[in-house]
């Protein structure tokens, strides 16, 4: 066997959202920050991205991360988050899923009942919190970079459905937030591709007729997800909602979404609907949860933010290594537009 790239990977996923963690066979990634590492990878490294997680390889529905060490004194260890058409700068689901990969595997040390980690993303520094039990990680609890509201209640015009309101949020990534009964959907799994082929129409119209701009890092990019939301109510104390996260190019978030949740905070503090030490419990399309708090309050630039956290546990799923055969016809994938609704 003859293989021109071999790459360690671990498969995992975070609430039924898949993330791949990427160990070793990337070799040395220039940048002094997460964020300029994804940029080289984005621009001269692309086609780790493409073989990992398009076809035959990947899937539409997975995501994966590369591990690297950081330059920061405060960060145990960095990671770059690859999507199937973006590298965010930053996700929850993946964070949980790197988490849990660097103690299980022993990467980095687990130490019982608590470890506490911080990772550097493109976004920034995470702090996360893992509870620990005979050798497994129990629960993930990360503190997101801060949240903030770009645009509150406004309309803009979609093709095949007229007027919507929406929100425009940053959680991590940038989101227009749709209430899902406005358009007459429950968040249900049978309603799946008719909420992808509707989010992505919000996206890209949203994307059009609202400008943001990130005030700290111009370069993280804009509008790229549509989060349906679901009624919320209040029980036990506790806030509760479902959603739905539309990921590009067009399919279903199976968790809760992270920094989709992270969004979620800020729009119901910005309403006045939740206060800091308040809980929400935030409910995926295929019934998950991640248990939602609002740890402080801050700005970013112009904007009011909140500091989100959010946990909920992730399970590796598998070990393995990915090679490419110098003679295999498709070195970086392909995409066909039956599951990707477009090729990318």
């Amino acid at each position: 066997m003859r293989f021109k790239k071999v790459l360690s990977v671990v498969d995992c996923h975070a609430e039924g959202e898949s993330g791949k963690v990427i160990v070793g066979g990337v070799g040395q990634v220039p940048g002094d920050t997460m964020f300029d590492k994804r940029v080289y990878l984005e621009t001269h490294m692309d086609d780790i991205r493409k073989m990992v997680l398009f076809e035959p390889r990947g899937a539409v529905w997975h995501n994966a991360n590369i591990v690297l060490p950081s330059n920061h004194s405060d960060a145990d260890m960095g990671y770059v988050i690859l999507e199937t058409t973006e590298y965010p700068a930053m996700s929850g689901s993946n964070t949980m899923c790197v988490a849990t990969v660097l103690l299980e595997t022993g990467i980095l040390p687990m130490k019982v009942p608590v470890t506490e980690l911080t990772l550097e993303s493109p976004a920034g520094l995470i702090k996360v919190r893992c509870e620990c039990s005979n050798g497994k990680v129990t629960s993930v609890r990360l503190v997101n970079q801060p949240a903030f509201c770009y645009h509150v209640d406004r309309h803009i015009e979609v093709d095949g459905f007229g007027t919507v309101r929406v929100d425009i949020v940053y959680g991590g990534m940038t989101y227009a937030m749709v209430d899902a009964a406005d358009l007459g959907f429950s968040i249900e799994p049978s309603e799946a591709r008719e909420l992808c082929e509707a989010g992505q129409k919000i996206k890209f119209a949203a994307a059009q007729q609202l400008a943001v701009e990130h005030p700290e890092n111009p370069a993280i990019p804009g509008i790229t997800n549509t989060e349906f939301m679901g009624p919320l109510r209040r029980e036990k104390g506790r806030l509760i909602s479902k959603n739905c996260v539309v990921v590009s190019p067009g399919r279903c978030d199976r968790s809760p979404c992270g920094t989709g949740s992270s969004a979620k905070l800020a729009l119901l503090h910005a309403k006045g609907l939740m206060e800091p030490g308040e809980t929400l419990i935030h409910e995926s399309i295929t019934g998950s949860r991640f248990t939602c708090t609002i740890d402080g309050l801050t700005t970013v630039g112009p904007y009011r933010a909140v500091i989100p956290a959010i946990a909920g546990q992730a399970w590796i799923t598998g070990l393995y290594q990915m090679g490419m055969d110098p003679t295999d016809p498709y070195p970086e994938g392909f995409t066909v537009a039956d599951t990707w609704m477009t090729t990318v």
